[in-house]
């Protein structure tokens, strides 16, 4: 039977506006049709991401195993596993926060050695996993685009396919403002009162979930009608792999 892996991400240090934004994507997913859909939640709380050492360890000794050990190999597990991610983050200096930064970089200069010594092929491999993002900033015009941006970059360098919301709330993916509020659960609070802002927020992320999952079923189901021919192809190792849970 098809099952669709969702993880939805949490790349905030602490748990409040990022975590919220989060759900309510994960929650229009299971409204899609939560008999084929299995959706888990990861947060980089109280988690160990260490900085990319660039020491070409993972590419020249250990089959893509990074040399530094902390939570980077947990998650990597789960996001390897799945056919849907999804980021909520909130926006630091213009960009990621440093955690889950860490972990992008870290994936990213590790991830091809990882798959190519899975599976015993070498080349660049495309994991057609569909990945969307949200981003909230205290400001209104304090970088959100300039983090989704390099999530979207993350995304076509993993061999993996962006999605984004509905026109008109969501172009390359959720952007949202606590309306200059320091308070973790700002965006709940605002959303509660009726705020405009706060509700396009929420309405974007809600379409972005539900496009996320649908775009899912599209390339899983696409993938399984031409397994035969995608099969003689090295590119769609991953895909293939995730696959096997389905046929």
């Amino acid at each position: 039977m098809l099952k669709i892996k969702v993880l939805g991400i949490s790349g905030s240090p602490r748990e409040g506006n990022s975590m919220y934004l989060l759900k309510e994507a994960l929650n229009s997913i299971k409204e899609v049709d939560p008999s084929i859909v299995e959706t888990g939640i990861y947060s980089v709380k109280g988690k160990r991401f260490n900085p990319c050492l660039h020491c070409y360890s993972c590419q020249d000794k250990l089959n893509g195993e990074c040399a530094i050990k902390d939570n980077f190999q947990e998650l990597r597990d789960k996001w390897t596993d799945a056919d849907v991610i999804i980021y909520s983050i909130p926006v630091y200096h213009m960009g990621i926060p440093g955690q889950l930064k860490c972990f992008i970089d870290r994936l990213g200069n590790s991830l091809n050695s990882y798959y190519n010594h899975i599976y015993g092929e070498k080349g660049l491999m495309k994991s057609m996993k569909v990945i969307g993002s949200i981003a909230q900033g205290k400001h209104i015009f304090s970088g959100q685009e300039h983090a989704l941006t390099d999530l979207i970059n993350h995304t076509l360098l993993t061999g993996n396919i962006p999605v984004s919301g509905d026109l008109w709330e969501a172009y390359i993916g959720v952007g949202g403002w606590t309306a200059n509020e320091r308070d973790r659960s700002s965006i709940e609070k605002l959303y509660s009162t009726g705020d405009f802002d706060a509700s396009i927020t929420v309405k974007a992320c809600r379409s972005l979930g539900k496009r996320a999952i649908e775009l899912a079923l599209i390339i899983m189901k696409g993938a399984i009608e031409n397994k035969s021919y995608l099969e003689k192809q090295t590119s769609y190792k991953p895909l293939l792999h995730r696959l096997r849970r389905f046929t």
